[in-house]
């Protein structure tokens, strides 16, 4: 996948700016497929090179102009090939799993203490995502198609962050490590 099928989608869900992308990225995409504000900006500048997206600008009274881009016809097309394309099977590669299989030669007190805070990472993450569900999907029932696409990503967000916790929850436990202050089983 490439940035531009990321964006592709973002703006499919609805125009937006460099700016307003950048935003929806940081509380949506973005958990899923990383991109800086400059990237989305050099890849949106391409994008409207190669007539995937068109422009409209908008005047903003004491502010520059706003640049509002909407996917093109060829834009659209090329979204529906790249979504047609057979998927690779994922694959699993975390720095994570190779220290916690090596923490017999090392320190094992300091590893432990980092994924204690990755631990925490994630369960403010999950909390997020929760959140999230609670606000924008109260009643999944009857969402139209693109809605329903946006829960179901977010219902495996979830379920990602609950593999997480789960598994580092496990680790701890078997070294007798406290999490949040009460003795591990």
């Amino acid at each position: 996948m490439a940035l531009e099928h990321a964006l592709l989608v973002a703006l499919s869900e609805r125009p937006a700016s460099g700016l307003e992308l950048t935003k929806r990225f940081e509380k949506s995409l973005g958990f899923f497929w990383h991109a800086t504000h400059q990237q989305i900006y050099r890849v949106l500048a391409r994008m409207e090179a190669d007539g995937w997206v068109t422009v409209e600008v908008v005047e903003q009274e004491g502010r520059p102009d706003k640049r509002v881009h909407t996917p093109s016809a060829t834009g659209r097309r090329a979204l529906a090939d790249w979504l047609a394309e057979p998927m690779p099977m994922e694959t699993f590669r975390s720095e994570v799993a190779v220290k916690l299989r090596g923490a017999s030669y090392g320190d094992r007190a300091r590893l432990t203490a980092h994924l204690l805070d990755l631990r925490a990472d994630h369960a403010t993450r999950l909390a997020h995502y929760e959140r999230l569900e609670r606000e924008q999907f109260p009643d999944p029932t009857g969402l139209d198609e693109a809605r329903l696409d946006q829960w179901l990503v977010l219902r495996g967000g979830i379920r990602m962050e609950r593999f997480w916790i789960d598994w580092f929850t496990d680790y701890l436990q078997a070294h007798d490590v406290r999490i949040d202050g009460e003795a591990s089983a």
